[in-house]
């Protein structure tokens, strides 16, 4: 029998996949939500704009898949000698090869802990739907982070009409490199969102009105209610004591086989691998292709079995936020310099190849999709690159 635990995108597409490949036998996917399968990336776009409710964003489920679904069982222990999965109600669930797509949940600040009222996160759909309504009765949103959740959610706030403060230790979207972050803090300006960088929030006091937040240097923000959105962490508490190798996810091979036991595979979010095309370079990449590449590939790589091939990844990642489409591919956060190809880097609109030492390592492009295609091809073939990005 073949377990996936994790009922999301990888999961899903991991299944698919062995179905596709031949795999008959019996197929398990134990989900911690009771939610069917759906996409994550609505979540802080259309969802927030109450373009798409619940059932718009569900996944599709391919036909003839054939799967025992259990929905709502949450995953507490693995003993990977006697092949079971326990779960929080006390069964254990046997498998012949255990796929891991249990993938990742928000981080969470002292003093800030979600309370579903007055602050919120965005994880969800059912957090999505609850931010969602508030926004709706909402004058002022304080944003804790500015990652891509936070400011899509900014984005989304702004296009509802409410005020947004925005407080962040990290320059926004620092993961795209330092090019996008200047491009993003102008654009954040200019659609009037307060932004307080390399800032944190002391002190948040909750109020039946809402929020009213002390910043490090003593500034106060009052609000209706606040998100936070300061990254996400891989999902492997379950995992400790399992004698999986864990570091930032659980820690795989080349062949997304993880580290530590036999018959046991991970992908998604939670995965930690070797990437060939970056020299290497151990990676756990968080977005929604990876998710489904992984996935695709874990499925495949439990029926090849020991012929298996290296998963390699070239890691890709979309945002839209205020009108404009943001893409990134590679790790430009590692570029130390970035060669604009077309627009200007400061008029908001460009596309950019992220170089490290003269090296490809990434693109990255605002509103200029056609040339950000040919960089990406680029990229492809210019990899993989050295080993100068360890």
């Amino acid at each position: 029998m073949i377990l996936i635990v994790g009922a999301s995108l990888a999961g899903l597409r991991a299944a698919e996949a062995v179905r596709e490949g031949g795999y008959e036998g019996e197929l398990t996917i134990l989900g911690e939500e009771r939610a069917m399968p759906y996409d994550r990336p609505p979540l802080s776009k259309e969802v927030l704009l109450g373009e798409k409710g619940a059932a718009e964003v569900l996944l599709p489920v391919a036909g003839g898949l054939d799967a025992r679904w259990r929905l709502g069982e949450r995953a507490v222990g693995l003993d990977p000698v006697a092949k079971r999965v326990r779960t929080e109600a006390g069964e254990e669930v046997g498998y012949d090869s255990l796929i891991l797509a249990t993938g990742s949940g928000p981080r969470r600040l002292p003093g800030l802990e979600p309370d579903g009222e007055r602050v919120l996160e965005v994880r969800t759909i059912e957090d999505a739907l609850k931010l969602a309504a508030a926004l709706g009765r909402a004058e002022r949103l304080l944003i804790v982070g500015s990652g891509f959740i936070g400011v899509e959610v900014a984005s989304a706030a702004r296009a509802r009409g409410v005020a947004v403060s925005v407080v962040t230790l990290d320059p926004p979207l620092v993961a795209a490199g330092h090019l996008v972050s200047r491009a993003a803090a102008a654009m954040l300006a200019a659609n009037g969102v307060e932004l307080h960088e390399e800032h944190t929030v002391a002190s948040l006091e909750r109020r039946p009105d809402g929020v009213v937040a002390t910043l490090d240097e003593g500034t106060t923000i009052a609000a209706s209610l606040a998100v936070v959105a300061v990254g996400a962490a891989p999902n492997v508490g379950w995992l400790e004591g399992s004698g999986l190798e864990l570091e930032n996810g659980v820690v795989c091979d080349a062949e997304l086989r993880a580290v530590g036991a036999e018959d046991v595979y991970a992908a998604g979010d939670v995965a930690r691998w070797p990437n060939p095309l970056f020299a290497g370079r151990p990676m756990r990449i968080e977005h929604w292709a990876n998710a489904i590449e992984q996935g695709d590939a874990v499925g495949a790589a439990v029926l090849a079995g020991a012929e298996a091939r290296p998963f390699a990844s070239l890691p890709s990642v979309w945002s839209d936020h205020f009108g404009t489409r943001l893409q990134v591919v590679g790790l430009p956060a590692l570029a130390d310099s970035f060669d604009v190809v077309a627009g200007e880097g400061d008029a908001g609109e460009f596309a950019a190849l992220a170089l490290l030492e003269g090296n490809p390592v990434g693109a990255v492009s605002y509103g200029m999709r056609r040339d950000f295609a040919k960089l990406r091809a680029r990229i492809r073939s210019e990899l993989p690159v050295s080993g100068s990005i360890h």
